[in-house]
């Protein structure tokens, strides 16, 4: 990671993907706080615990909110991996050039997600189940076909959709013939062959392929929003359909929503999700000019590798233990209850999070892969 100084100012940017970055980043910041459990257990059975759970993945066939958070990172990845290629060219970098800057971008990222991982309590251990590691195949295959005609774009990302289908469908190998069952599907095979153990939660490394959609379309869509004056019909177009391809599949029970192993029919409908919520918010700041709270977001999105990184290997191993213990310490003599404090804990350790990104805004420090 190496830090960049006075990047441009906002009004040359695209606020609304700025924003939408920031909101994920945000949004996993608070998740990594542990403020969404603390929340869920204090709550009784009902309407507002149910509205909570969108806050966790589902546990298998289905989709809830949270389970677009790493669709929505890997699309607004492409979408400014488009922006930063824009720039790029029009400063006369060569291919070449940017294609050994996208292979330094992604030897990091992957080395960055399995750091993340690396080490526990019992020694290390080798994952490929991080997000960051995924994102270091996808963007590389986004980069290698970002030049070819769109339609060759959407029949490629079509090719790894069906191969996906057809990975999970044909392959016949004893334990593992079931395409849509945990524990039991080629993707638990591949990894026996990759790490030697099999995900617990039914996360598999090769969801990297049919991810893979996710950053193309995202890259796609920024050269749309170079290109194109008017690019909200085909946003909200695309999105409608790729939400009608994906509900579909599902409901008729051709291929179930399952984002444990990225099933072609979740890519489609999260996909979908990520369109018309890129689309509105671009309709929203950029057309309408909305402009109010924006900071607060993208203060977060513009150092979102390195905020990443803290709350991932600095956050769960130290930092959010050290804050609780002290907020617990401080609270507990005058009544508050292990719920209250929790949860307080929680929020002071996302606004301290916060106050980093912030110093970081006010220094003119960026961080960058």
């Amino acid at each position: 990671m190496t830090p960049e100084l006075n990047p441009p100012k906002f009004s040359s940017r695209l606020l609304s993907l700025d924003f939408m970055r920031g909101l994920i980043m945000v949004l996993l910041m608070a998740e990594s706080t542990g403020l969404y459990d603390h929340i869920n257990e204090a709550l009784e059975p009902g309407i507002l615990r149910s509205f909570a759970g969108q806050f966790f993945h589902h546990p298998w066939n289905g989709l809830y909110f949270w389970d677009l958070i790493q669709p929505g990172f890997m699309f607004i990845a492409g979408t400014a991996m488009a922006y930063s290629l824009q720039k790029q060219w029009q400063n006369g970098v060569s291919w070449n050039e940017s294609f050994r800057k996208i292979l330094v971008r992604c030897f990091w990222l992957f080395f960055w997600g399995v750091l993340n991982y690396a080490v526990r309590k019992n020694g290390l251990s080798f994952e490929l189940w991080n997000v960051l590691t995924q994102l270091s195949f996808t963007t590389l295959v986004a980069f290698l076909i970002f030049r070819w005609k769109i339609s060759y774009q959407i029949l490629f990302c079509a090719a790894l959709l069906l191969l996906t289908e057809v990975l999970y469908r044909i392959t016949d190998i004893p334990g593992f013939d079931q395409p849509f069952t945990d524990q039991h599907n080629f993707g638990n095979y591949m990894d026996l062959i990759l790490m030697n153990k099999i995900n617990g939660d039914g996360w598999v490394a090769i969801n990297c392929i049919p991810t893979a959609v996710h950053t193309i379309a995202g890259a796609l869509v920024g050269k749309l929003l170079i290109s194109n004056g008017k690019p909200l019909k085909y946003l909200f177009g695309w999105g409608l359909i790729c939400l009608v391809l994906g509900y579909a599949l599902d409901f008729s029970g051709i291929t179930p929503i399952i984002k444990r192993i990225s099933t072609s029919s979740f890519v489609l409908a999260s996909l979908g999700w990520c369109l018309l919520g890129l689309a509105t918010c671009y309709w929203w700041i950029d057309v309408k000019d909305h402009r109010k709270c924006l900071k607060f977001f993208t203060i977060v999105g513009m150092n979102s590798i390195f905020i990443y990184l803290f709350f991932e290997i600095i956050g769960h191993r130290w930092f959010n233990g050290y804050v609780q213990t002290i907020v617990h310490g401080l609270t507990g003599p005058v009544g508050f209850g292990g719920h209250t404090q929790n949860i307080l804990g929680s929020l002071v350790i996302f606004a301290l999070e916060w106050g980093l990104c912030w110093f970081l805004y006010k220094k003119k420090l960026f961080f960058k892969l």
